[in-house]
């Protein structure tokens, strides 16, 4: 530690540089899981690659912020509040990791059924992606802020997510029938469908997190669907 820096100076220094590397870390993330999407809901190959290509930096990013969050566990042996935020950023960049790994997951299924789905617009993927993005940036805005207000919000927003889910997967099955030549393509469709709903998932865990980052209170939203599991 450099003279004149007192060990409260240097906590908030590396916690800062954390809240900076975390939110890029949701930015990327954000952004892959986008291109994911609409990449299978325009059969786009180059798009689903594009997003490929930002899962080693979300990878970088996650290792970082371990290393940083142990080394001031270690070091700084920090108590109440402060010991919080670090094991709640431990655990918001395995979330924020995971959705990249679901992202990867979708952009594949676009290289898998390229050739054999005719197209994939029988399910509105766009609706469902906004909300789920939603859902991720206002996790992300409840970091910055610190604020535990808005875990009821995107509580709702996870229950429309799931009524989508819902819809969308009968209207796959019911392509399904309507199309039994395409029946293996649209089962991957089935599957990125539940992949999307997962990274809802993710995003809930993340404002559940930051609430008891802020509170010191373990809140946990309870959602409407009764399919999930």
């Amino acid at each position: 530690m450099s003279e004149g820096i007192t060990p409260r100076r240097a906590l908030d220094d590396e916690r800062r540089l954390i809240e900076v590397e975390l939110l890029d870390m949701v930015n990327k993330s954000v952004a892959m899981f986008n291109l994911a999407v609409r990449s299978l809901h325009q059969l786009d190959t180059g798009m689903a690659r594009q997003a490929l290509g930002l899962d080693d930096e979300i990878d970088r990013l996650d290792l970082e912020i371990e290393s940083k969050c142990l080394d001031i566990l270690a070091l700084q042996q920090p108590m109440g509040s402060d010991l919080r935020e670090v094991g709640t950023c431990l655990k918001i960049i395995t979330d924020i990791e995971r959705v990249g790994d679901l992202s990867v997951d979708i952009s594949k299924i676009t290289l898998k059924i390229d050739k054999e789905l005719g197209r994939s617009d029988f399910v509105d993927l766009p609706r469902l992606a906004v909300v789920v993005t939603r859902m991720l940036n206002e996790s992300a805005q409840m970091f910055a802020r610190k604020s535990a207000d808005g875990l009821d919000q995107i509580g709702k927003l996870e229950d429309e997510v799931d009524e989508m889910y819902r819809e969308f997967r009968t209207q796959t099955q019911e392509f399904m029938v309507a199309h039994p030549e395409q029946v293996v393509a649209a089962s991957w469709m089935l599957l990125a469908l539940h992949h999307i709903e997962r990274v809802a998932d993710h995003a809930l865990n993340m404002a559940e997190r930051v609430h008891f980052m802020v509170t010191g209170e373990l809140r946990q939203i309870v959602p409407d669907d009764p399919d999930r599991g």
